[in-house]
């Protein structure tokens, strides 16, 4: 019986260390205001500059379109169409800042906007204030 208990709390605590990360969906193509968007099945060499842009409290805990709860003090982007789960380098054109975020959502909708950044993310890349940055982002892993 011992043994069991202990098997037990182990399982528990291998469980607890488990991501929240659901990632559903991945390549489901889905329509936003009469637009349709086609995920992509690999991000392998992808490299993309535009506006990026960010979102916060508005938005924290709330599901994503990964089907995980968005976190605004995490590392995470939303981007139209990388796989969820790809890792991406953002960097600051303006001011030579870089990060690396997980794609866990999507968006942005805005025109002339190629990614979200979480509120943890635009703070590292010195674009709070100004709410946009130029960016280019490229594959992490």
């Amino acid at each position: 019986m011992f043994r069991f208990i202990v098997a037990f709390c182990v399982l528990l605590m291998v469980a607890g260390c488990a991501s929240n990360a659901v990632y559903k969906n991945t390549t489901r193509s889905y329509t936003v205001a009469g637009k349709t968007y086609v995920p992509q099945k690999s991000a392998k060499g992808y490299s993309e500059t535009g506006v990026a842009s960010w979102y916060g409290n508005k938005f924290h805990g709330r599901k994503t379109a990964s089907g995980e709860r968005y976190n605004q003090n995490k590392m995470t982007a939303a981007h139209k169409t990388l796989p969820f789960g790809t890792r991406v380098r953002v960097k600051n054109l303006d001011n030579g800042k870089n990060v690396v975020v997980t794609i866990n959502d999507r968006g942005p909708f805005k025109k002339g906007r190629v990614i979200d950044v979480s509120r943890a993310a635009a703070k590292k890349l010195g674009m709070i204030n100004s709410g946009i940055a130029k960016v280019n982002i490229k594959v992490a892993d």
